[in-house]
Protein backbone atom coordinates (compact mmCIF):
# COMPACT_ATOMS: atom_id res chain seq x y z
CA UNK A 1 0.00 0.00 0.00
CA UNK A 2 1.30 3.52 -0.75
CA UNK A 3 2.32 5.67 2.21
CA UNK A 4 1.32 9.19 3.24
CA UNK A 5 3.91 10.91 5.44
CA UNK A 6 2.11 13.31 7.77
CA UNK A 7 4.93 15.62 8.79
CA UNK A 8 4.54 18.12 11.61
CA UNK A 9 6.89 20.99 10.64
CA UNK A 10 6.67 22.53 14.13
CA UNK A 11 7.52 19.35 16.05
CA UNK A 12 10.49 19.67 18.44
CA UNK A 13 11.27 23.15 17.16
CA UNK A 14 11.75 22.02 13.57
CA UNK A 15 13.65 18.79 14.31
CA UNK A 16 11.25 16.78 12.16
CA UNK A 17 11.94 18.82 9.04
CA UNK A 18 15.67 18.27 9.48
CA UNK A 19 15.08 14.51 9.56
CA UNK A 20 12.79 14.50 6.52
CA UNK A 21 15.50 14.34 3.79
CA UNK A 22 17.01 11.22 5.38
CA UNK A 23 13.57 9.61 5.61
CA UNK A 24 12.79 10.42 1.97
CA UNK A 25 16.15 8.98 0.90
CA UNK A 26 15.46 5.78 2.84
CA UNK A 27 12.04 5.43 1.22
CA UNK A 28 13.47 6.14 -2.23
CA UNK A 29 16.12 3.45 -1.73
CA UNK A 30 13.28 0.98 -1.17
CA UNK A 31 11.41 2.31 -4.21
CA UNK A 32 8.43 2.96 -1.98
CA UNK A 33 5.35 4.76 -3.26
CA UNK A 34 4.78 7.72 -0.94
CA UNK A 35 3.78 11.33 -0.71
CA UNK A 36 4.62 13.95 1.89
CA UNK A 37 2.05 16.20 3.50
CA UNK A 38 2.92 18.90 6.02
CA UNK A 39 0.27 19.22 8.70
CA UNK A 40 -1.13 22.53 9.93
CA UNK A 41 -2.26 21.24 13.33
CA UNK A 42 -3.79 18.20 14.97
CA UNK A 43 -7.19 18.52 13.30
CA UNK A 44 -5.64 18.90 9.87
CA UNK A 45 -3.41 15.90 10.48
CA UNK A 46 -6.38 13.76 11.57
CA UNK A 47 -8.43 14.86 8.57
CA UNK A 48 -5.66 13.98 6.13
CA UNK A 49 -5.01 10.62 7.81
CA UNK A 50 -8.65 9.59 7.50
CA UNK A 51 -8.70 10.66 3.86
CA UNK A 52 -5.60 8.55 3.28
CA UNK A 53 -7.28 5.51 4.83
CA UNK A 54 -10.30 5.99 2.56
CA UNK A 55 -7.94 6.21 -0.45
CA UNK A 56 -6.23 2.94 0.44
CA UNK A 57 -3.03 4.56 1.73
CA UNK A 58 -1.17 3.95 4.99
CA UNK A 59 -0.80 7.06 7.19
CA UNK A 60 2.71 7.44 8.62
CA UNK A 61 3.02 10.12 11.30
CA UNK A 62 6.39 11.83 11.47
CA UNK A 63 6.10 13.88 14.63
CA UNK A 64 5.95 13.62 18.40
CA UNK A 65 3.38 11.90 20.60
CA UNK A 66 0.76 14.63 20.12
CA UNK A 67 0.04 14.06 16.45
CA UNK A 68 0.64 10.31 16.80
CA UNK A 69 -2.00 10.16 19.54
CA UNK A 70 -4.51 12.29 17.64
CA UNK A 71 -4.19 10.33 14.39
CA UNK A 72 -4.06 6.95 16.15
CA UNK A 73 -7.15 7.77 18.16
CA UNK A 74 -9.06 8.79 15.05
CA UNK A 75 -8.01 5.58 13.27
CA UNK A 76 -9.27 3.34 16.08
CA UNK A 77 -11.44 0.59 14.64
CA UNK A 78 -9.80 0.72 11.23
CA UNK A 79 -7.98 -2.26 9.76
CA UNK A 80 -5.41 0.06 8.16
CA UNK A 81 -2.24 0.17 10.27
CA UNK A 82 -0.58 3.34 11.54
CA UNK A 83 3.09 3.96 10.82
CA UNK A 84 5.23 6.00 13.23
CA UNK A 85 8.52 7.80 12.51
CA UNK A 86 9.75 9.49 15.74
CA UNK A 87 10.18 13.23 15.28
CA UNK A 88 9.30 14.88 18.58
CA UNK A 89 10.99 15.59 21.89
CA UNK A 90 9.51 12.72 23.88
CA UNK A 91 8.60 9.98 21.38
CA UNK A 92 7.35 7.83 24.25
CA UNK A 93 4.95 5.59 22.33
CA UNK A 94 7.64 4.87 19.73
CA UNK A 95 10.07 4.10 22.55
CA UNK A 96 7.77 1.50 24.12
CA UNK A 97 6.97 0.00 20.70
CA UNK A 98 10.75 -0.31 20.06
CA UNK A 99 10.61 1.92 16.97
CA UNK A 100 14.14 3.35 16.46
CA UNK A 101 14.86 7.09 16.36
CA UNK A 102 17.38 6.76 13.52
CA UNK A 103 15.56 7.53 10.22
CA UNK A 104 16.78 4.54 8.15
CA UNK A 105 15.99 2.07 10.93
CA UNK A 106 12.62 3.69 11.59
CA UNK A 107 11.71 3.46 7.90
CA UNK A 108 12.67 -0.23 7.95
CA UNK A 109 9.94 -0.70 10.56
CA UNK A 110 7.33 0.28 7.98
CA UNK A 111 8.36 -2.67 5.82
CA UNK A 112 8.94 -5.23 8.57
CA UNK A 113 5.64 -6.92 7.76
CA UNK A 114 4.50 -6.95 11.37
CA UNK A 115 1.61 -5.14 13.07
CA UNK A 116 0.57 -4.94 16.68
CA UNK A 117 -2.93 -4.28 17.97
CA UNK A 118 -2.92 -1.83 20.88
CA UNK A 119 -5.54 -0.31 23.16
CA UNK A 120 -6.84 3.21 22.71
CA UNK A 121 -7.92 5.38 25.63
CA UNK A 122 -10.87 7.75 25.68
CA UNK A 123 -11.46 10.73 28.01
CA UNK A 124 -14.77 12.57 27.70
CA UNK A 125 -15.05 11.02 24.24
CA UNK A 126 -11.62 12.26 23.14
CA UNK A 127 -9.07 9.58 22.34
CA UNK A 128 -5.43 9.12 23.32
CA UNK A 129 -2.75 6.45 23.12
CA UNK A 130 -0.44 7.27 26.01
CA UNK A 131 -1.13 8.64 29.48
CA UNK A 132 -3.74 11.05 30.80
CA UNK A 133 -2.21 13.38 33.39
CA UNK A 134 -4.10 15.48 35.92
CA UNK A 135 -2.58 17.69 38.61
CA UNK A 136 1.11 18.41 38.99
CA UNK A 137 1.97 16.41 35.87
CA UNK A 138 -0.53 18.20 33.63
CA UNK A 139 0.74 21.56 34.91
CA UNK A 140 4.28 20.45 34.00
CA UNK A 141 3.08 19.41 30.56
CA UNK A 142 1.40 22.74 30.00
CA UNK A 143 4.56 24.61 30.99
CA UNK A 144 6.77 22.37 28.83
CA UNK A 145 4.64 23.12 25.77
CA UNK A 146 5.18 26.84 26.35
CA UNK A 147 8.98 26.46 26.18
CA UNK A 148 10.33 26.97 22.66
CA UNK A 149 14.09 27.23 23.19
CA UNK A 150 14.68 23.77 24.72
CA UNK A 151 14.29 21.08 22.04
CA UNK A 152 15.48 18.07 24.01
CA UNK A 153 13.94 15.98 26.80
CA UNK A 154 15.45 18.46 29.27
CA UNK A 155 12.36 20.60 28.73
CA UNK A 156 10.43 18.19 30.99
CA UNK A 157 13.00 18.49 33.78
CA UNK A 158 12.96 22.27 33.44
CA UNK A 159 9.16 22.45 33.61
CA UNK A 160 9.10 20.14 36.63
CA UNK A 161 11.32 22.42 38.70
CA UNK A 162 9.44 25.54 37.61
CA UNK A 163 6.08 23.98 38.53
CA UNK A 164 7.32 22.64 41.85
CA UNK A 165 8.29 26.09 43.13
CA UNK A 166 4.71 27.29 43.42
CA UNK A 167 2.97 23.93 43.83
CA UNK A 168 0.27 23.35 46.45
CA UNK A 169 -1.35 19.90 46.87
CA UNK A 170 -4.90 19.40 45.63
CA UNK A 171 -7.81 17.13 46.46
CA UNK A 172 -8.54 14.37 43.92
CA UNK A 173 -11.52 12.04 43.55
CA UNK A 174 -11.35 8.74 41.65
CA UNK A 175 -14.58 6.85 41.05
CA UNK A 176 -14.91 3.32 39.67
CA UNK A 177 -18.55 2.24 39.52
CA UNK A 178 -19.90 2.75 43.06
CA UNK A 179 -16.49 2.96 44.76
CA UNK A 180 -15.10 6.43 45.35
CA UNK A 181 -11.57 7.25 46.55
CA UNK A 182 -10.54 10.74 47.70
CA UNK A 183 -7.04 11.85 48.60
CA UNK A 184 -4.81 14.92 48.85
CA UNK A 185 -1.69 14.88 46.75
CA UNK A 186 0.18 15.70 43.57
CA UNK A 187 -1.36 13.90 40.64
CA UNK A 188 -3.31 11.11 39.01
CA UNK A 189 -2.01 9.41 35.87
CA UNK A 190 -4.30 7.14 33.84
CA UNK A 191 -1.91 5.07 31.78
CA UNK A 192 -2.47 3.12 28.60
CA UNK A 193 1.25 3.33 27.83
CA UNK A 194 3.92 2.90 30.50
CA UNK A 195 6.03 5.96 29.70
CA UNK A 196 5.74 9.71 29.24
CA UNK A 197 7.82 12.87 29.50
CA UNK A 198 10.67 11.56 27.39
CA UNK A 199 11.32 8.29 29.17
CA UNK A 200 9.70 8.62 32.60
CA UNK A 201 8.19 5.21 33.44
CA UNK A 202 5.30 6.51 35.51
CA UNK A 203 3.33 3.26 35.05
CA UNK A 204 5.98 0.55 34.56
CA UNK A 205 3.43 -2.25 34.56
CA UNK A 206 1.11 -0.73 31.96
CA UNK A 207 0.45 -2.94 28.94
CA UNK A 208 -0.67 -1.48 25.62
CA UNK A 209 -2.91 -4.45 24.85
CA UNK A 210 -4.36 -5.71 28.14
CA UNK A 211 -7.63 -3.74 27.94
CA UNK A 212 -6.88 -1.95 31.23
CA UNK A 213 -5.56 1.38 32.46
CA UNK A 214 -2.88 1.50 35.15
CA UNK A 215 -4.04 4.32 37.44
CA UNK A 216 -1.13 5.87 39.38
CA UNK A 217 -1.77 8.38 42.16
CA UNK A 218 0.83 10.27 44.20
CA UNK A 219 -0.22 11.41 47.67
CA UNK A 220 0.93 14.50 49.54
CA UNK A 221 4.66 14.52 50.38
CA UNK A 222 7.23 17.22 51.04
CA UNK A 223 8.79 18.87 47.99
CA UNK A 224 12.29 17.73 48.91
CA UNK A 225 11.11 14.13 49.21
CA UNK A 226 9.29 14.44 45.89
CA UNK A 227 12.52 15.61 44.25
CA UNK A 228 14.56 12.90 45.95
CA UNK A 229 12.34 10.24 44.42
CA UNK A 230 12.33 11.76 40.94
CA UNK A 231 15.09 9.56 39.54
CA UNK A 232 13.10 6.48 40.57
CA UNK A 233 10.42 7.41 38.02
CA UNK A 234 12.88 6.88 35.16
CA UNK A 235 13.49 3.37 36.47
CA UNK A 236 9.86 2.72 37.40
CA UNK A 237 10.79 1.89 41.00
CA UNK A 238 8.79 4.81 42.44
CA UNK A 239 5.72 2.53 42.55
CA UNK A 240 7.33 0.77 45.51
CA UNK A 241 7.02 3.93 47.65
CA UNK A 242 4.18 4.11 50.18
CA UNK A 243 2.97 7.46 48.82
CA UNK A 244 2.40 6.02 45.34
CA UNK A 245 -0.70 3.90 44.69
CA UNK A 246 -1.48 1.83 41.58
CA UNK A 247 -4.55 -0.09 40.50
CA UNK A 248 -6.00 -1.32 37.19
CA UNK A 249 -9.40 -0.72 35.66
CA UNK A 250 -11.02 -0.46 32.24
CA UNK A 251 -12.99 2.67 33.17
CA UNK A 252 -13.16 5.42 35.80
CA UNK A 253 -14.25 8.98 36.54
CA UNK A 254 -11.79 11.60 37.72
CA UNK A 255 -12.22 15.04 39.31
CA UNK A 256 -10.22 17.44 41.49
CA UNK A 257 -10.58 20.45 43.75
CA UNK A 258 -8.74 22.62 41.20
CA UNK A 259 -9.55 23.14 37.53
CA UNK A 260 -6.50 21.28 36.24
CA UNK A 261 -6.22 20.83 32.48
CA UNK A 262 -6.31 17.20 31.33
CA UNK A 263 -3.29 16.34 29.19
CA UNK A 264 -2.50 13.24 27.14
CA UNK A 265 0.18 12.47 24.56
CA UNK A 266 1.74 15.83 25.40
CA UNK A 267 -1.36 17.81 24.39
CA UNK A 268 -4.32 19.44 26.14
CA UNK A 269 -7.08 16.86 25.71
CA UNK A 270 -10.12 17.88 27.77
CA UNK A 271 -11.23 19.32 31.13
CA UNK A 272 -12.25 17.98 34.53
CA UNK A 273 -14.35 16.16 35.49
CA UNK A 274 -13.55 13.44 32.99
CA UNK A 275 -14.86 9.94 32.33
CA UNK A 276 -12.29 7.51 30.93
CA UNK A 277 -12.55 4.12 29.26
CA UNK A 278 -10.40 1.70 27.26
CA UNK A 279 -11.12 0.68 23.68
CA UNK A 280 -9.41 -2.75 23.69
CA UNK A 281 -6.94 -3.49 20.86
CA UNK A 282 -8.62 -0.90 18.67
CA UNK A 283 -5.57 0.26 16.69
CA UNK A 284 -3.08 -1.55 14.47
CA UNK A 285 0.48 -0.16 14.51
CA UNK A 286 3.49 -1.07 12.37
CA UNK A 287 6.33 -2.25 14.65
CA UNK A 288 9.79 -3.80 14.20
CA UNK A 289 9.84 -7.52 13.40
CA UNK A 290 11.85 -8.21 16.55
CA UNK A 291 9.71 -6.08 18.90
CA UNK A 292 8.26 -7.81 21.95
CA UNK A 293 4.49 -8.18 22.12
Amino acid sequence: MPLVLLVNPASAGGKTLKLLPAVEAALDSRRAAFRVLRTRGLEHGVEQALRAVEAGEVPVVMSGDGLVGAVGGAMAGSETPLGILPGGRGNDLARVLAIPNEPEQAVATLFAGRTRRIDVGEANGKRFLGIVSVGFDSECNRRANEVKLIRSNLVYVYSLFRTLVGWKPARFTIRVDDERTRFTGYSVSVANNSTYGGGMRIAPGADLEDGLFDVVSISEVGKLRYLANLTKVFKGTHVEIDDVHVFRTSHLELSASKAFPVYADGEHLTELPTALRVLPRALSVLVPATAAT
